[in-house]
């Protein structure tokens, strides 16, 4: 177990187990994963800052402890470059930020350094999220790595890039409309976007505001789990984190699921829809199948309207002061809010109200809901947004994550997990909804149908 490849094909479970008892140290896993980065992120650009010293630092003080300092003791974890790292350059993808070092930790960072992960570095996001190829001013594009040509997916693309080639075993990542999970399906990945508020986010401006969530990518099922619990847990500050209701009972006998290839109303993909149809014929071998979707009518005008006005909230002073450093993409997204009128934003939370509702509706029927967790395969990098599927125009640039966006709407946790595919076919993923407060149910049937019917993580032929 001493090769750089044997190390860095570890799961962030095995890892940490192994270092626990002494089969390799700390830092033998940070220099095998640091030169895995070496050899692979000049290629396929998946991280914007490399903390290699620190992460040596952290290991040498792992491997001195008398004993693990938590369930992930030194394990290398990658962090998002959207979510503040004390003494780590944190950039939000833009160059307005670029000698940004931020004095404290985002708390979901120092729940994990208390758990014994070694930050080694920043991933690659577009300019504060926005985007749907992972470029900015800074670095980019993050490469695919089963194609360097193609998008690795927005906005969590260099986290997925990151924990598919081997560069980390666990990636934290934001998700706002899909950004966990459309690079999860892309690069052939797992993603947990977990209840809104279970993971803490108490720098938030608008605390009940529940479309952002922390999330993370891993190659399976028990990596995820084992992020989320060290991660979990409420604080005052949070006004989400406090009121999730835990409703884990195990399920009895075979799982009942509703399937729906694009809840009715969101453009998705002919080639998508046949591998979709593929992952159903499969999961009927595991559970109990209805095609059934919520009554989604109105939900892609829903969410765009609830996202434009968060982002004009956040960034309209940006576009007033500093319009010429900011990228096309985020100027349209602040525009686009700056039209908005407060009715407009009510009439959206009424609609998002009784979607909600129908929901949760469907979950008194079924267990979990399944759809795709992408419209589209991944597209080269030099094409910057979705403009059409199957020759049909869409309306906005965000319309092609209507399949993962009317999840968040909801609030609902969704694990994402790779599909089986054949030797030449891309990656592909499926979202696996469960109702809020029911991730550990999720983890379960992800395990099942991961053990039962192959859904799970391919390495690469990396370049």
């Amino acid at each position: 177990m001493t090769s750089v490849r044997s190390i860095c094909d570890l799961t962030a479970t095995a890892l940490a187990r192994a270092i626990a008892k002494g089969e390799l140290s700390s830092r033998e896993a940070v220099e095998a994963h640091l030169e895995r980065i070496a050899d692979q992120d000049p290629k396929l650009a998946a991280f914007v800052t490399v903390d290699a010293e620190g992460a040596r630092r952290a290991a040498d003080i792992c491997d001195a402890a008398a004993v693990p300092t938590g369930p992930l003791h030194g394990v290398p974890v990658a962090i998002k470059d959207l979510t503040d790292t004390a003494g780590i350059a944190t950039t939000y993808g833009s160059v307005l930020f670029r000698n940004h070092v931020p004095t404290e930790d985002d708390l979901v960072v120092a729940r994990l350094r208390r758990a014994g992960a070694i930050i080694i570095g920043k991933t690659n996001t577009p300019e504060f999220g926005f985007g749907a190829v992972c470029t900015n001013k800074l670095r980019g594009p993050t490469r695919n790595p089963f194609d360097p040509a193609l998008t690795s997916g927005g906005s969590s693309g260099g986290s997925a890039v990151a924990v598919a080639a081997g560069m980390v075993p666990l990636a934290h990542g934001t998700d706002f409309g899909g950004s966990v999970r459309t690079p999860a399906s892309f690069c052939d990945v797992a993603s947990i976007r977990p209840t809104p508020g279970r993971i803490p986010a108490p720098r938030r401006p608008l605390g009940w505001d529940m479309l952002a969530s922390h999330g993370f990518l891993a190659r399976d099922v028990d990596d995820l789990e084992l992020a989320l619990s060290v991660c979990a847990g409420g604080d005052a500050q949070d006004p989400l984190s406090t009121g999730i209701v835990n409703d884990d009972r195990p399920l009895a006998g075979r799982s009942r699921i509703a399937v729906t290839p694009d809840f009715g109303v969101a453009p998705v993909s002919r080639d998508v829809r046949a591998r979709f149809a593929d992952a159903c014929e499969a999961l009927a071998r595991v559970a109990e199948i209805v095609s059934s979707s919520p009554d989604c009518s109105g939900a892609i005008e829903t969410f765009s309207a609830l996202r434009a006005a968060h982002i004009a909230n956040s960034y309209g002073e940006l576009l007033r002061t500093r319009r010429g450093e900011l990228t096309p993409t985020v100027i349209w997204n602040i525009e686009a809010g700056a039209k908005l009128s407060a009715e407009d934003y009510l009439h959206a939370e009424r609609r998002r109200t009784a979607i909600y509702r129908s929901f949760r509706e469907a979950f008194a029927r079924v267990d979990f809901l399944i759809a795709p967790a992408a419209s589209v395969f991944p597209w080269p990098n030099e094409i910057s947004d979705v403009t059409a599927i199957d020759g049909a125009a869409l309306e906005t640039p965000i319309d092609y994550l209507a399949v993962t966006f009317i999840v968040s709407l909801v609030g609902c946790p969704v694990l994402t997990l790779p599909v089986r595919r054949g030797e030449n076919e891309l990656p592909f993923g499926i979202q696996i909804i469960a109702p809020p407060g029911c991730e550990s149910r999720l983890f379960a049937f992800g395990r099942a149908i991961e053990k039962e019917l192959g859904f799970s993580h391919r390495r690469p032929k990396l370049p």
